[in-house]
């Protein structure tokens, strides 16, 4: 049976890399400054439509961790994302109107960019409202980790997708381009979280947060996947399965201790839920871009009303990252 799905997932491997290569004709370079890529060069690749006031401080967040190039595509943005993004000179940028559900939800595309740009390069994959944290981040650039990782032969590094909100309305302050989300969104659920293991894939598969409990209470089996696996140390035959929750080869999907130890893993502080989001949910509703026919942006849709929040008495106010460590949701294994 082993032999089988190890065969079943090579074939899907090579498929989805076929795919890939098909879907490059849907991407037109905007600015492509690549060349400028030195051969140790962190990178970071985005998909994105848009998010223009997100930028500024997304772009420099990561620039402070030590990433140096940022490889990024467009799905037809009409609020200035794309002027911005060609005019900073550590991003190359794509674009497409092309279909991003039929793009395997953009992964087709990164997938294709990631095998043509960061073949030998550590890569993270972020989405603009995500902000990578790992352990010793406040003193230890990202090369210090990706340094370690290399030691110790570790190809990939996990973080569970944590979702952020703030104390009363959702839309009460007005988010300002620059300025850093969590400001606003500084609290999470600390606990409320399920894990179940995919046993073809091999990946932790998680589950729970604010959004299962408020907006997925009646079905929190349909509610979306906290796990990710956004750091690799890429090859140009890794490929992306499914967003970043996880890969193929398999083996980079075991970013966890199978026998009751802890490895290293980070969080994403995921901001999505600024005053911006109602408007964002009823587009992409609108648009039935995303997984299932768009069924979680529905879900956002249907709930969303004037009085919405998701803050409750059990709620953490975010400090660091090692307060996040001593509630579970990240550690730092053996790097001391």
């Amino acid at each position: 049976m082993k032999v089988w799905q190890s065969y079943r997932l090579r074939l899907q491997r090579k498929r989805w890399r076929l795919r890939a290569l098909r879907k490059r004709r849907e991407l037109q370079p905007l600015k492509d400054r690549t060349a400028r890529i030195a051969p140790d060069d962190i990178l970071v690749f985005s998909t994105l439509r848009n998010e223009r006031p997100r930028l500024p401080f997304w772009l420099d967040y990561h620039r402070r961790l030590g990433v140096r190039h940022f490889i990024i595509v467009d799905n037809d943005s009409s609020d200035g994302s794309r002027e911005y993004l060609r005019q900073q000179p550590d991003v190359s940028l794509w674009g497409t109107g092309a279909s991003y559900r039929r793009a395997r939800f953009g992964v087709d595309w990164l997938n294709w960019l990631q095998r043509r740009h960061g073949h030998g390069h550590w890569c993270l994959t972020v989405d603009p409202d995500e902000f990578f944290v790992y352990p010793f981040c406040d003193t230890r650039p990202l090369r210090a980790l990706t340094d370690w990782l290399d030691a110790s032969s570790i190809r990939s590094f996990g973080a569970m997708l944590l979702d952020m909100y703030p104390r009363g309305r959702i839309d009460a302050q007005p988010y300002r381009p620059g300025q850093d989300p969590v400001d606003i969104a500084c609290w999470f659920d600390s606990g409320n979280y399920t894990i179940s293991r995919n046993d073809l894939f091999g990946n932790l598969w998680i589950q729970g947060g604010p959004r299962a409990r408020t907006f997925f209470a009646e079905e929190p089996y349909r509610a979306p996947a906290l796990n990710k696996v956004p750091l690799v140390r890429w090859d140009r035959h890794y490929t992306y399965a499914s967003s970043t929750h996880m890969l193929l080869p398999r083996g980079l999907n075991l970013v966890y201790d199978e026998w009751g130890g802890e490895k290293a893993s980070g969080v994403l502080l995921h901001t999505k839920f600024l005053d911006t989001f109602a408007a964002k949910a009823h587009e992409e509703m609108g648009r039935g871009q995303h997984y299932a026919a768009s069924f979680e942006y529905r879900s956002y849709a249907e709930r969303l009303h004037a009085d919405l929040q998701l803050w409750c008495e059990r709620s953490e106010k975010y400090l660091n990252w090692r307060q996040l460590e001593i509630l579970g949701l990240m550690s730092r294994g053996n790097w001391a």
